[in-house]
């Protein structure tokens, strides 16, 4: 019996002793009675309080109030790829490489996984007494911004370019964390940074960014409206800009009109970190601390994580706004604590029970190793050089990324003491009779200050040399972490660090076979890389297991199923300016360049054909839902899976619309041979398009239908992905 099952048997044993049954229970205050509903608990609560302690439960950092027996409770804690900077926990891949995926069933899985990790740190801290910031239950996770720039630091974060795509993993990660209770949730959730938030990072403290009503409706509102409408998720954290003029953190048409009326959230809404500081810092809407605080409280700003609403009695006894609306304010804030079960005996909910055995488990790495695999995307594989060959005498690595741990955090992370480098993960499933050796060659993003070079030629005595290249978090990433970012963690430019390119060139001339693993949380300018690889895999930032999972898609074990949830541009200069928010020529759907990879993309080891498309009926009525039917054959001598996309054009729009749009997808597992019918189900909302004021309308009139492994376009065709199938309906009045 090692040290962790003692530790889970002390703590089992101790919650037993305080596991009081509810049934005898007797309650001084009616709050704490779980038989009552939630709203009656609320108003009991609220009455008890005084004006100060009002304002305390108000702030990130909620204070105990002892004479209530109601232990402090820290709002701020993170889980964007597993439990965050709370110390020892698995660690999943970043989110831009989960949704590479294109699998909503595996998130949820993870999330559900995360949230049983997040339960059984809140066991053992609360047990402790320990009530400190990421000891909470409240994940201000998932980032649902759109990935509309590439120069983004913050992009790795989100789920990609694509409003339906960033939903369906958005709701599937609130699903899967928060659990399908009928009366407690597992751990909340949250949508973030709403609304129309995608840097730059340098000026977001001040930005005002201006946006369409048809932008705002059709891009960058959809995956908070999922979040809220179908996986209910518990809270929305306003962002630190600016929407058209006012401040995200106290927007009445934003929290009150929509959020609140339009869509009935019925979460709590939390400020970004600091963020109603810069209502008189940044954006200069008001004067004093005291404005600030009220004008967040009367818009719907239920919490404040920074320090902002320590001044709302100075702004109640200067008129600004009233207990009343703090009153209202908590109504919608203290809920959540009583969904959580934060309130009830212990015991109460079904989680109460996990301890230290679930931390970093077994089952949870091997989670973690198959998401990871499950999000590579092979963008080359000349000659067939992957899979690598079983009976392969030697192997070379070599890189920057080779054994760089921050290229399998990203940002967001916890830590973890089975960290998988790529060497580590080759080395270790690599056949007992390969050798394998290794040199790091250069440095990540600046030229070698010894000019002696003994690595590049050592490709030509290896049957494969695997050159792991790429950025890392240091490079992008957030405001003030990324310490090898000259600008606040976002890019100017796409390319990959020059020091990087000159080596592999080296390693071309001297290598027999040559493999490149990129890692990155965006787009990469990959023309030179492309050209100079026999093979290419964009591997994200893979997270723990990410050497034993990239080692899995070297020797076959697992076939690469990823795709490309951002394009790839060749350069910034195909893109309209950062600071534009307008989605015209941005991402796939509006983009007027050719792209170097186009959203969607992903090649397999073996070759899927699919068959042509059947509709149920061509010409629709306008209230009909119709079915989308196709075959899609395994013709290769691999099992796989296949991500099928369907995607739809409005052929006859009366406003500009997206060239193309992702509508459903679905992954399927095929046998070597195997062929499968895949049906659509596509109700009249799919069609809807947005029109200039921000309405949704069906029109009358043609669509087309794409089917296939990737989104339409010619570039597809020339990277060698599978054939998309077309069909046309017309929708009758």
């Amino acid at each position: 019996m090692n040290f962790r099952h003692f530790l889970a048997i002390g703590f089992f044993l101790g919650l037993f002793a305080c596991n009081k049954p509810m049934e005898t229970t007797t309650f001084q205050y009616p709050f704490q009675n779980p038989a009552l509903s939630i709203e009656d608990r609320v108003e009991d609560l609220i009455s008890q309080m005084t004006l100060e302690e009002k304002i305390s439960q108000m702030r990130m950092s909620s204070d105990a109030i002892e004479r209530l027996g109601i232990p402090a409770y820290d709002w701020w804690n993170e889980s964007l790829h597993g439990v965050a900077r709370n110390g020892r926990a698995t660690i999943f891949p970043q989110a831009i490489g989960m949704a590479a995926s294109f699998d909503p069933e595996l998130m949820q899985e993870v999330a559900g996984t995360i949230a049983e990790e997040a339960r059984a740190k809140y066991n053992i801290s609360s047990a402790r007494d320990l009530r400190g910031r990421y000891q909470g239950l409240t994940f201000w996770t998932p980032n649902i911004n759109i990935f509309r720039d590439p120069r983004w630091g913050r992009g790795q974060e989100t789920y990609g370019e694509d409003p339906y795509l960033t939903s369906r993993m958005g709701v599937a990660y609130v699903k899967g964390l928060q659990g399908d209770h009928p009366k407690y949730i597992k751990a909340a959730g949250m949508g973030k940074h709403y609304a129309v938030h995608s840097g730059p990072e340098a000026l977001r403290h001040e930005f005002d960014a201006q946006v369409s009503m048809k932008d705002l409706w059709e891009t960058y509102l959809p995956a908070f409206e999922a979040l809220v409408t179908e996986a209910k998720v518990e809270g929305i954290m306003g962002a630190y800009n600016r929407t058209n003029g006012i401040p995200c953190c106290a927007h009445p048409y934003l929290i009150k009109e929509v959020l609140r009326d339009k869509w009935g959230f019925k979460g709590y809404f939390v400020s970004d970190c600091w963020a109603l500081g810069d209502f008189y810092h940044g954006h200069n809407v008001v004067k004093t601390p005291e404005e600030a605080a009220a004008l967040a409280i009367n818009n719907g700003c239920n919490l404040n994580c920074g320090d902002t609403y320590a001044e709302l009695k100075n702004a109640i006894e200067q008129g600004f706004t009233s207990e009343e609306a703090l009153d209202q304010n908590l109504r919608e804030l203290l809920p959540t604590r009583f969904r959580l079960g934060l309130f009830d005996p212990p015991g109460s909910t079904p989680w109460d029970h996990i301890g230290p055995e679930k931390i970093h488990s077994e089952d949870h790495l091997n989670l973690s190793r198959k998401m990871a695999a499950e999000s590579f995307v092979l963008l080359k594989n000349d000659r067939h050089v992957l899979p690598l060959d079983k009976e392969i005498n030697r192997i070379f690595v070599t890189g920057p990324m080779a054994t760089h741990a921050q290229a399998l955090l990203a940002n967001y992370y916890g830590v973890s003491e089975n960290l998988v480098t790529f060497l580590e993960g080759i080395v270790g499933n690599a056949p007992s009779h390969t050798a394998v050796n290794y040199q790091q060659g250069t440095l990540m993003d600046i030229p070698n200050r010894n000019p002696s070079d003994w690595a590049s030629g050592s490709g030509s005595s290896a049957d494969v040399t695997i050159a792991c290249l790429g950025i890392s978090q240091l490079i992008e990433g957030e405001e003030g972490e990324s310490i090898a970012s000259e600008h606040m963690g976002d890019r100017v430019d796409l390319h990959i660090p020059q020091n990087q390119i000159d080596y592999l060139k080296k390693l071309r001339a001297s290598s027999q076979n040559l493999v490149v693993v990129l890692t990155a949380g965006s787009a990469l300018d990959c023309r030179e890389v492309y050209e100079l690889a026999d093979a290419l895999l964009y591997v994200w930032y893979p997270g723990e297991q990410g050497g034993n999972a990239l080692a899995d898609i070297l020797f076959g074990a697992t076939n690469p199923s990823g795709r490309l949830p951002v394009t790839l541009p060749y350069s910034i200069n195909d893109l309209p300016p950062f600071e534009d928010y307008a989605m015209k020529g941005r991402t796939y759907r509006y983009m007027e360049k050719e792209p170097m990879f186009p959203f969607g993309f992903g090649l397999s080891y073996t070759e899927f054909r699919y068959g042509d498309l059947a509709v149920s009926n061509p010409n629709p009525g306008m209230e009909e839902t119709i079915t989308v039917t196709t075959k899609v054959e395994n013709a290769g001598d691999l099992a796989g899976d296949e991500v099928l996309q369907l995607y739809i054009t409005d052929l006859e729009a009366s406003v500009e619309v997206p060239q193309y749009a992702l509508k459903a997808f679905k992954r399927v597992h095929l046998e070597p041979k195997e062929a499968k019918e895949v049906s659509f189900e596509l109700s009249p909302d799919v069609f809807k398009i947005v029109n200039n004021k921000g309405e949704r309308m069906l029109e009358p009139g043609d669509f087309a239908i794409y089917v296939g492994g990737t989104s339409p376009g010619d570039r597809s065709k020339v990277l060698g992905a599978t054939d998309l199938k077309e069909t046309r309906i017309a929708f009758k009045e």
